[in-house]
């Protein structure tokens, strides 16, 4: 069996740097063990020494990080109250509490930057799949290696079987199978032929093919992919700004309060002054917001990251927050529950008419004309293994049809009006109104005797609509379709895809008035569209949602994207929204609570620095583990 993804494997390195964090508190860990074996030995100056060194190895990257925080912002932070509290408990004579209150602090350091990198592999993995070189088609034939920046839109490029895609494109010669899992997650290649569209990233399997360069390598679906899944990942959802503010603010009051503990119990209770201190560098420890604070950003950059994984692109946390709030959705038709092609669902002929005969004619006719629903004919001819009649002269009636002759005599195409409304209602016993009854399009062929041919068009539903739209219901929101569609067509597609309630004929503008109406009255709406015409509503919405193969502005504009245009991935999306806010909300409880009763406990004296130290530093260990929950697939 020949292996086509060789070429573009790469050999996988361990880099130690990223695992410096952990190294260090794990360094930092045998070396207090160390501290404490020989201070059970009566070696005093040397457990000392070993203290001191597990201080620096262990505590160098957060004091760090604190310090520089600091003099940026000017302000005081958590990684500082960390560093005064070590720091307190050594000049108290409390060595092994403080280099605990270390390695603990810089474990759960080592913990969150673990789930940082993790929710940067996706994205990481992508960056490394895109060509850096691409083989340029000369005039004479041959080729040339050249890196994808220098091409520009119209290049002409060789992509040889088992190579990356460098660019996007179209397919100018020969045909070939894609893996096309880099962008859309699907595990089955695409067949691509003449034509066809070919995007960055993706892997030629099977055959040789030529394509045109389409695009700039910065405007590649899949650069925009990648700047999507990184935009989120900067962003900060709303819960997580407040926390950020609030932590600032707290860090002041906390110090405020330790600095009065140090005093005023000693002359308000009659503590001792080593009690007094010692209590105040506890209260230091377990009043630190660590858990607090490293209770959503972990979960955040998890579900992120998830997302990206399953065709689900979040342009941020504060995207990812909002859709487990919403309440009512409302979706575009065509090209969104749609498949936005017409195709043909019905073909009839007059009694004793041969129908190979009339499609060909129709065909012959159609294939001249690149209206959509002529394209729909034309294609279901080829399905049907007929070859259209060639040579017609046809003149084209806009808004009505087409004339054409055929065998010297006249002949025309279109709708019932243009080719006569009585002679298409009484073609076989009212056929034509029973299916535009149905919502299709129909279009018929009429020689000098009468109506040869119908054919109904239509534009289906995909084949996740129904079930997608059952799985948003289950989940609570109401459904509503804002369609351009007369009210006939909207009122069948609205049954067929099971929703609750829709509006026709809307354009642009009355879009965004009914989805206004539906937020005065819902509060929270999402918007679900592809188009262009779509864009307005999508940035009305409190949630936009677009499909994966949409218009630039309806992407750019949305705040989610579904990249496999796969409906069923928004219900996915609700519980991963859900999920997430689950988590947030049991790691803001869990954090709270435990700084809550340590404090209790340590002004009531029935705790210590050591159980303090593990009973703060381990609920903020616990609360990232917690987060990276996220990563995990959802039933």
């Amino acid at each position: 069996m020949t292996i086509f993804n060789e070429p573009y494997q790469q050999k996988k390195t361990y880099n130690w740097q990223e695992h410096i964090e952990l190294i260090a508190a794990t360094l930092s860990g045998l070396l207090i063990i160390a501290a404490w074996t020989v201070g059970k030995n009566d070696i005093e100056s040397l457990s000392v020494s070993l203290y001191v060194i597990a201080f620096l190895i262990g505590g160098y990257a957060k004091a760090k990080e604190g310090i520089e925080e600091t003099i940026a912002n000017k302000e005081l932070n958590v990684e500082m109250l960390m560093v005064f509290a070590a720091i307190g408990s050594a000049l108290i004579g409390y060595w092994t509490e403080g280099a605990v209150l270390i390695f603990i602090f810089a474990l759960s350091g080592a913990l969150e930057t673990y789930t940082l990198n993790k929710s940067h592999k996706e994205i990481s993995a992508l960056m490394e799949l895109q060509p850096e070189e691409a083989f340029l088609l000369q005039e004479d034939g041959t080729t040339t290696s050249v890196p994808t920046g220098s091409l520009t839109v119209g290049s002409l490029l060789l992509v040889k079987p088992g190579e990356r895609i460098p660019v996007d494109g179209k397919i100018t010669n020969g045909t070939t199978t894609v893996d096309m899992s880099a962008i859309n997650g699907e595990a089955i290649p695409a067949l691509k032929g003449l034509g066809d569209e070919l995007f960055a990233g993706t892997v030629n399997i099977s055959g040789s093919v030529h394509m045109e360069m389409t695009k700039p390598s910065s405007e590649t679906l899949f650069q925009k992919i990648m700047t999507l899944v990184q935009t989120a990942q900067s962003e900060k959802s709303p819960t997580q700004q407040f926390i950020e503010r609030f932590e600032g603010t707290y860090v002041k009051v906390v110090i405020a309060i330790v600095v009065v503990m140090m005093f005023l119990p000693h002359y308000l209770l009659s503590w001792d002054w080593t009690t007094t201190v010692y209590r105040a560098i506890v209260l230091l420890v377990v009043a630190s917001p660590c858990a607090l604070v490293a209770s959503i950003m972990p979960a955040t950059l998890a579900a992120v990251s998830h997302g990206a994984k399953r065709g689900l692109l979040f342009k941020g946390g504060v995207h990812l927050e909002q859709l487990a709030s919403l309440k009512t959705i409302a979706f575009d038709k065509t090209g969104t529950l749609t498949t936005g092609k017409p195709v043909v669902t019905d073909f009839h002929v007059r009694d004793g008419e041969a129908a190979e005969i009339a499609l060909a004619l129709l065909a012959g006719i159609e294939v001249q004309s690149n209206h959509p629903l002529a394209i729909a004919i034309t294609q279901f001819a080829e399905e049907k293994g007929i070859t259209p009649v060639p040579g017609l002269q046809i003149e084209d009636v806009p808004g009505y049809g087409i004339r054409a002759s055929y065998n010297d005599e006249k002949v025309i195409v279109g709708n019932p009006r243009f080719v006569g409304a009585t002679m298409a209602q009484n073609f076989q016993n009212g056929i034509v109104q029973q299916l535009e009854e149905e919502g299709k399009t129909v279009i018929l062929l009429k020689d000098q005797y009468g109506i040869v041919a119908i054919a109904a068009l239509k534009d289906t539903l995909r084949d996740t609509t129904v079930q997608a739209i059952k799985a948003v219901k289950k989940a609570g929101l109401h459904t509503v379709m804002l369609t351009g569609d007369n009210e006939k067509t909207a009122a069948i597609i609205s049954k067929e895809a099971g929703l609750d309630t829709y509006i026709a004929e809307c354009l642009p503008h009355m879009k965004v008035e009914h989805l206004k109406r539906l937020l005065e009255k819902y509060h929270s709406v999402g918007m679900v569209g592809d188009g262009i015409n779509d864009a307005p509503a999508l940035a009305t919405a409190t949630s936009g949602i677009a499909m994966g193969d949409g218009t630039d502005v309806a992407l750019e504009t949305a705040d989610v994207v579904l990249m496999k245009n796969d409906l069923a991935r928004i219900a996915y999306a609700l519980k991963l929204s859900r999920k997430m806010q689950r988590i947030v909300k049991q790691n803001i409880f869990l954090s709270v609570s435990v700084i809550g009763l340590l404090i209790l406990a340590n002004f009531m004296q029935i705790i210590d620095l050591p159980i303090g130290v593990i009973g703060h530093e381990g609920s903020t260990i616990l609360v990232i583990l917690n987060g990276l929950r996220m990563l995990n697939p959802i039933d």
